[in-house]
């Protein structure tokens, strides 16, 4: 997995690309979201087209993720997701959970800033 962290507009979007499984990935994922609540960037996209396969650990991920956001007063929304992970999203119930839009820029609208 790769990830991929662009400015766009009021928001950081975060690229997931390939399999989201855990791993040392986490980690960097954890770090660079803890460097946007530390530079005061509250509003993260984090953007699914790219991304393939998640499991559960990739889960947790995301879900840590947005502790992680809330926690430091900001938020974290999906974006992209592809059939085979928002039907992940949907046995889970993790999509009451998480704000899921159709697009990056929906999601940056979403913000309302």
């Amino acid at each position: 997995m790769k990830i991929k962290p662009v400015e766009k507009y009021n928001a950081v979007v975060i690229e997931l690309v390939g399999n989201v499984m855990g791993g040392p990935e986490a980690q960097e994922f954890s770090d660079i979201l803890h460097k946007c609540i530390d530079d005061n960037k509250k509003n993260v996209v984090i953007d699914l087209a790219e991304t393939k396969f998640m499991n559960s650990s990739g889960l947790g991920m995301l879900i840590s993720g947005y502790t992680t956001m809330k926690n430091g007063g900001g938020a974290l929304k999906l974006a992209n997701a592809t059939e085979k992970i928002e039907s992940l999203l949907v046995i889970t119930k993790l999509i009451t959970i998480f704000e899921n839009f159709s697009s990056v820029d929906d999601a940056i609208k979403s913000f309302g800033n």
